[in-house]
């Protein structure tokens, strides 16, 4: 703010009004000078140097408006006033009214070109108004003047910068820096332009050393903090968001980070108290919801899970990501009628979302209605031919349907997708057991235990189909490997011994029909009918 020298004159009724508000101003009586000057108004007396004086009081005290106002005055009554464009032009700044504190500045300027501090200013809202170019012209007419002018080098940095000139806004920086070490503002403007670079390890440096200037620096820790989560450090990133809301407690950006970052280092009960934290600062944030719904999801609690995808989505109805967490929570709760609803919901909203159009089938699966789950996995593959997983539950639900042959298809299309489906393989062994293709089964089953596939069961099963076509010491085998992994797998010790009866093992086999008849007494039933 510029102070104008009042004109000499006669000791007149209203100048001494003048003078006494001076005199009123010098001793810190702001508010008696102002009434004093607005006497003098009042009077009749309206001299420019009334006005200035009105807003430079005003503008001392902080009343914009009012300030903005007896500058206006001033400028309409005298246009050509030495600082009454030039202090209307501050206070519009400080009332963030960018496009007219700049046509004011531009005026200053015309009656006085070399006025740096007009430039400055022009050159500040140009910056707020998003004109890079127009604030890089206004710092550079300081700078050919004062080439060390810190504040309009940093200017021209920040309008470099909103041009999207990276490189050359960082030299500007750094020129800075090389000047004075310890400047705060280009520190944190280094931070966030290194992040918009990816440049995460100068991120970490320039934080460091404003952390280094400023403890308890927010910019610092959050660039830290930032830094840490792009590498992948996530504990680390805790450990720099924790200072950070120790800092600042009411920080939700903090205490929401924090979240995050125990979150990604897989500390979901700790992710989980501290979004509650965050939620106490900032309930209506959707986002937050759906993170401390997955945590609960990843800790167990699908009850309070399902209450803060339910929140999330009074927030934002439609939110794809809380409509699709909030079902499969659902669906593991076995509320398979709710899920669905939601699965249908998503597809009205997206019907490309072929894994809810999954979802609804392997619902209807699970609840019995075949029909409609072979529709649904139908559509599946309708829009995606090959798709293993779909093609395998389609074979499900055709076999719950007693449709064999379609069954039986859509097994063979998993395994043509996938040859290493043994999912696949024990649906086409299972169908052609139901078949009575015992020879088909068998080669099945063989193929599966080629995969690895040496379950209890599976060694059990192809025992059987062995010793159902005669080839009693193979099947004993697999009855023997069977049990060497189910040592008490009754049935297995069953079969064993009628295969070693029929090899002619008589003791042995007795042995193991009373290990069977032990371990299962039920299967006593019917010996002597």
């Amino acid at each position: 703010m510029t102070k104008h020298a009042a004109a000499a004159g006669t000791q007149t009724g209203t100048s001494q009004l003048f003078a006494r508000a001076v005199s009123l101003h010098l001793e810190g009586k702001g508010e008696e000078a102002l009434v004093e000057l607005e006497k003098a108004l009042r009077s009749g007396e309206q001299r420019a140097e009334i006005y200035s004086a009105i807003g430079y009081i005003r503008y001392e005290r902080k009343q914009y408006e009012e300030a903005a106002a007896a500058y206006s005055k001033l400028v309409e009554q005298e246009p050509s006033h030495p600082t009454g464009s030039f202090n209307l032009a501050l206070c519009l700044q400080a009332l963030e009214r960018w496009d007219e504190a700049a046509q004011q500045f531009q005026k200053a300027l015309r009656l006085d070109p070399e006025r740096k501090e007009a430039h400055l200013g022009l050159g500040s809202c140009h910056l707020h108004l998003g004109a890079g170019v127009a604030a890089r012209e206004a710092y550079d007419a300081v700078l050919r003047k004062d080439p060390a002018s810190e504040a309009a080098l940093f200017g021209k940095a920040v309008a470099l910068q909103l041009e999207g000139n990276l490189d050359a806004a960082a030299e500007a920086y750094r020129r800075i820096l090389q000047r004075n070490p310890k400047s705060e503002e280009t520190l944190v403007n280094l931070i966030w332009m290194s992040s918009e670079q990816k440049d995460h390890a100068a991120m970490a440096q320039y934080a460091g050393r404003l952390l280094e200037i400023k403890p308890d620096s927010l910019a610092g820790l959050q660039g830290l903090a930032m830094a840490a989560f792009a590498s992948g450090d996530f504990e680390q990133a805790a450990e720099h968001c924790q200072v950070l809301v120790n800092y600042a407690p009411d920080s939700f950006e903090g205490w929401f980070n924090l979240g995050l970052a125990y979150q990604k280092a897989g500390n979901f009960a700790k992710a989980a108290e501290v979004y509650d934290r965050a939620v106490k600062i900032q309930p209506a944030e959707p986002q937050l919801h759906v993170n401390l719904g997955i945590v609960r999801q990843e800790t167990g609690d699908l009850e309070g899970a399902r209450a803060a995808y339910q929140q999330a989505l009074k927030l934002q109805p439609e939110s794809p990501t809380s409509l699709w967490n909030l079902a499969l929570v659902l669906e593991r709760q076995q509320h398979f009628s709710e899920a669905e609803e939601l699965y249908a919901k998503l597809l009205e909203l997206n019907p490309d979302w072929d894994d809810a159009r999954f979802r609804v089938g392997y619902i209807r699966l699970q609840t019995g209605d075949y029909k409609g789950s072979v529709e649904a996995f139908e559509s599946c593959l309708a829009r995606r031919a090959t798709w293993p997983e779909a093609q395998l539950n389609a074979g499900l639900a055709y076999w719950k349907m007693g449709n064999l042959e379609a069954a039986r298809g859509a097994f063979e299309r998993t395994v043509s997708t996938n040859p290493d489906s043994f999912e696949g393989l024990r649906g086409l062994a299972g169908i052609a057991l139901e078949r009575g293709d015992f020879s088909e089964a068998l080669t099945l089953h063989q193929q599966l235990i080629g995969q690895g596939q040496r379950t209890p069961e599976l060694l059990y099963n192809t025992g059987l189909l062995l010793q159902k076509t005669d080839q009693h010491e193979d099947a004993a085998k697999f009855y023997r490997e069977a049990l060497d992994a189910l040592p008490e797998f009754a049935e297995a010790q069953l079969n064993l011994g009628i295969a070693l009866k029929a090899l002619g093992q008589e003791e042995e086999a007795r042995s193991y029909w009373s290990r069977a008849l032990k371990t299962k007494p039920e299967l006593a039933a019917g010996y002597f009918e």
